[in-house]
């Protein structure tokens, strides 16, 4: 029984997770299986697991050449940049066209199944061309968020070993070029394992394009001599692995999170449906980049293998002005659209007008996710938009939401604050750290998953299942995956997420998440956005500090210290006396990485006078300075 068909969110959830065999048995028929699952799950060897053992099938194939019958004409595509001032519409058909051109230079290149393919471009077409031909042939690809350091391209270069490194020959952001080439001759340089030819995917944005002989090969070219080619499709065994995706932790190896093909295309295929609500032919507008999980996720595979019309976007939030993505809404007749709790943010600091001049009667639902959504940015945009605001919570190792709101199922109150209730499959509980004990609602405690976890989930760290195991299952006496993030359950069953486990401040033995300092001061009128950090104080152990950005700029000295002032007392108000700010610092930008999460490591380093680390994923630097200055300026309240 298909959710949706007369079944509540609690009935189908809890299905999902006492017969979860019979649930994605049924759930496995919304995609193509060349070959049907012998096994629907194997969990013989936990935590690892298996979906769908035996069943042959592939990505591509469910996102591209299956929906030509019915939508061959419909548009697949939509890939504007507000940078190059282009915008291409690419119908279903023409997108076979392209992914099968791509595939047939990919097997020019000597890239075969299993083969790994690093692919380093921002939000363009070809990208996402790159990424299917990829999955077509069976070729592991690895997107590397453009414009990562060198240093940082070459770790994971060193890691994936690809046969080919597919590059852009240049991003742009805010008009200004960011060429990609000579970091990447760096990062071969750099890397132990370069890889023997590298894909230059050019725009003619970098006349001066450095070229390495005998490695160096032009897309353009190859293109043109591939033609019409038609590649077959390599029909993979459900398990064989899809894409890795790296996570950037701030010390040590980069994990390669490692993906399946068809616990994720089964995933994917049912999230399109109950969380997003997206059916075959409507319109889905995700701002994500292809770098990161949101944008495999729901910028390619989840709207193509939905039969939906994805929009890919290159470009700030507020240029040519602060309405752009709401006239893309409106041009398009988007249904769904998914962003960030950052982004909106950045929004909230332009006039209202510009959402409100459009007409967004087809837009039924806004989901933001990839940090916590504080509850004034989502009273901001509620009252702005009139629609739903919908919070989810996932990790790039889950590759799907974790816990959300579905309202393709069963539409539930929206509560401010909290992304809602686990999603279908997610076994999840909150315990004590200490015992591993389910705490009761309102008490706070860790987050975790029972195994085994849901298709669509990573199924290991690429080369390395110790450190599967240890990174993520070994925190407590029972077998449990740690999301490492703080959680409370209230009465009605809704979490609510407080931060992660090591994003917390132990005032003279009062254990503080950053998260609910920040809630509060973001509560106060006038605050744009927030962070907090601990730093060491000889009597208390820590104290909070406050950086924040006002809404509307100011210079005066009364303004500002009155704003922090007021920051202070309301943390003080909602939390005691114990998470009063020892110093609040009144700044005009603060360090975010290109995906919109705050710096706060580099912040409590540079409070503390210690080294920042690895900066390479700043998005603008004039943000350090800021914190700098400030720090020598002295705060705006405390001392």
């Amino acid at each position: 029984m298909s959710p949706g068909a007369d079944m509540g969110y609690e009935e189908t959830y809890r299905r999902s997770i006492e017969q979860p065999e019979a649930f994605w048995a049924e759930e496995a028929k919304a995609i193509h299986w060349h070959k049907p699952p012998q096994r629907i799950l194997d969990y013989s060897n936990p935590p690892f697991r298996r979906w769908f053992v035996g069943g042959q099938t592939n990505l591509c194939y469910n996102a591209v050449d299956r929906h030509l019958p019915e939508r061959a004409n419909q548009l697949a595509l939509v890939a504007i940049s507000t940078e190059t001032h282009v915008t291409r519409e690419i119908t279903y058909a023409e997108l076979y066209r392209e992914v099968n051109a791509f595939a047939a230079i990919l097997q020019k290149l000597d890239v075969g199944r299993g083969d790994r393919v690093v692919i380093y471009m921002p939000n363009m077409a070809e990208a996402v061309f790159a990424m299917l031909a990829c999955a077509r042939i069976g070729a592991v690809h690895s997107v590397v968020f453009g414009g990562f350091a060198a240093h940082n391209l070459a770790l994971r270069l060193d890691d994936a070993t690809p046969k080919l490194l597919i590059a852009a020959d240049a991003g742009m952001r805010g008009g200004k070029v960011l060429p990609y080439k000579t970091l990447v001759d760096q990062a071969c340089a750099q890397s132990q394992a370069p890889p023997p030819k590298v894909l230059i995917v050019s725009r003619g944005l970098d006349p001066a394009l450095p070229k390495v002989e005998g490695r160096d090969v032009d897309y353009a070219t190859l293109r043109e001599q591939v033609g019409d080619a038609e590649v077959p499709v390599a029909w993979l065994e459900s398990n064989e692995p899809s894409y890795l995706l790296y996570t950037s932790g701030t010390t040590g190896k980069p994990k390669g999170v490692q993906r399946d093909v068809g616990g994720y295309a089964v995933a994917l295929a049912l999230s399109m449906r109950t969380v997003f609500d997206v059916a075959p032919g409507q319109a889905m507008f995700s701002t994500s980049d292809v770098g990161w999980a949101v944008g495999h996720s729901y910028n390619v595979y989840g709207p193509l293998i939905g039969g939906a019309t994805s929009l890919l976007y290159e470009g700030l939030p507020f240029s040519p002005d602060a309405g752009i993505w709401w006239a893309l809404c409106e041009k398009y007749g988007v249904r769904t659209m998914f962003s960030s709790p950052t982004a909106i943010r950045v929004l909230k600091k332009h006039d209202v007008r510009f959402i409100r001049e459009h007409d967004l009667s087809k837009l039924q639902y806004l989901f933001l996710a990839g940090e916590p959504l504080d509850e004034p940015t989502a009273h901001w945009i509620h009252d702005a938009l009139g629609k739903p605001i919908i919070d989810n919570y996932w990790q790039t190792e889950t590759g799907w939401p974790a816990i959300t709101l579905l309202p393709g199922l069963d539409m539930k109150p929206v509560k401010f604050g909290s992304p809602g209730f686990p999603n279908l499959g997610y076994r999840m509980k909150v315990i004590d750290e200490s015992d591993g004990v389910e705490v009761a609602p309102g008490r706070k405690g860790v987050l975790v998953i029972e195994p085994p976890l849901p298709p669509g989930c990573m199924t290991t760290i690429w080369n390395d299942d110790a450190r599967f195991v240890k990174s993520y299952f070994s925190h407590f006496k029972q077998l449990l995956y740690s999301s490492l993030d703080w959680a409370i359950r209230d009465e009605d069953g809704y979490t609510f997420i407080l931060g992660r486990t090591d994003d917390v401040i132990n005032v003279a033995g009062h254990r503080l998440g950053t998260r609910e300092i920040e809630e509060s001061v973001s509560g106060y009128g006038g605050v744009a956005e927030a962070a907090v950090i601990g730093v060491y104080d000889e009597l208390k152990g820590q104290v909070p500090v406050v950086f924040a950005t006002l809404r509307k700029n100011t210079e005066e000295p009364h303004e500002r210290v009155a704003a922090a002032d007021g920051m202070r007392r309301a943390v003080e108000h909602n939390l005691g006396a114990v998470a009063r700010p020892a110093r609040v610092y009144i700044v005009n930008a603060l360090p975010k990485t290109r995906s919109g999460k705050l710096l706060r490591r580099s912040l409590q380093a540079l409070a503390q006078g210690t080294d920042p680390g690895d900066l390479s994923t700043l998005d603008d630097p004039n943000a350090l300075e800021e914190i700098k200055k400030a720090l020598l300026r002295g705060p705006e309240v405390g001392g």
